[in-house]
């Protein structure tokens, strides 16, 4: 064969190849589709993984299975994700932490930026500072009193090492000037379990997992960390109506796909995740949990992420917590 005639062979390979991908893609999905989860069933982050799996199904016509792989802060799950063919066939419905996890564990699989293809944040909550119900506590200047007074007695639980909620105790720490002792769980509804009897004294918590609990009195909610007030417990104060005007925490949860992933499978599910996240039934249900209906494109979740992952290295440099 002369160079001509391999060249025109060649060509016509590639165009053959890039029409089979195309065909691939635009038959998406063709079979049922995992949603990994790094936290147990039951809490925020598989809650809303839920929702949106939900509709998925009913919109992309295939079963979106949850499969929760709680553990070492959801790198388990990340790892997962990151190792998975690029095909739209295994996705990630990730919290916070991954972009915190680089700098509380010393050797990953995966990295927050690269490993990953983004396809939308899906609802973002404050973190809701609580204790157990018989601790004797009122408010946040009473907590505060009583953990001076008892260095390192009370107990804080959270997901894990570096998580969203062990970073926001820390720093509640050093707002306020206290020392306490932290209690890792491998997730959301392990902490709120714990909290409701009694094995730990306080816990930041997501709103929107927590709020049933919270408005019921299973456990007593001190103060929000975020900008205002939550319409479920409009009667708990900010912190920075309370005098730490610097105490914020925020938890987001999003939608995602492992690096290289086709710009066309990718769309179809922010497509179909922003369509969820507008239908009354699901956009009512994250409110009253209150969580933020967020929705961003690919675009805006990559830069959130890279935004992320920059803050978080300072907010460490700061904090100092043993890695792993």
């Amino acid at each position: 064969m002369n160079r001509r005639n391999f060249s025109v062979a060649a060509c016509a390979a590639l165009t053959l190849a890039m029409a089979g991908g195309a065909m691939a893609d635009a038959a998406y999905p063709a079979k049922p589709v995992r949603i990994i989860v790094g936290y147990s069933a039951g809490g925020p982050t598989d809650l809303v993984a839920r929702m949106i799996a939900v509709h998925l199904q009913t919109r992309l016509g295939q079963p979106f299975i949850v499969d929760n792989r709680p553990g070492a802060g959801s790198n388990i799950a990340s790892e997962t994700v990151a190792a998975a063919p690029a095909d739209g066939y295994t996705l990630l419905v990730a919290a916070a932490p991954l972009t915190m996890n680089s700098y509380v564990y010393k050797k990953l699989k995966f990295d927050a930026v690269k490993s990953f293809t983004p396809i939308s944040k899906l609802s973002s909550s404050p973190g809701v500072l609580a204790v157990r119900p018989d601790l004797g506590v009122g408010n946040v200047k009473e907590l505060i009193a009583l953990a001076k007074k008892e260095p390192s007695k009370l107990t804080y639980g959270t997901t894990g090492l570096g998580g969203s909620q062990h970073m926001a105790t820390e720093l509640l720490q050093r707002l306020a000037g206290v020392q306490l002792t932290h209690i890792p769980y491998k997730g959301a509804s392990n902490v709120m379990t714990d909290l409701i009897a009694g094995h730990v004294d306080l816990a930041f918590v997501s709103a929107s997992g927590a709020m049933s609990f919270l408005q019921a009195g299973k456990v007593k909610p001190l103060a929000v960390a975020g900008p205002q007030r939550l319409s479920g417990l409009s009667d708990v104060p900010t912190f920075a109506q309370v005098g730490f005007p610097a105490m914020v925490s925020d938890s987001w949860n999003g939608l995602l796909a492992p690096a290289g992933t086709p710009p066309v499978i990718v769309n179809m599910l922010h497509a179909a995740a922003v369509e969820a996240l507008q239908t009354p039934e699901i956009k009512a249900k994250l409110e009253s949990l209150g969580a933020i209906v967020i929705g961003s494109s690919p675009e805006e979740f990559r830069g959130d992420i890279q935004r992320e992952v920059a803050h978080w290295g300072e907010q460490f440099k700061n904090i100092k917590i043993d890695t792993q």
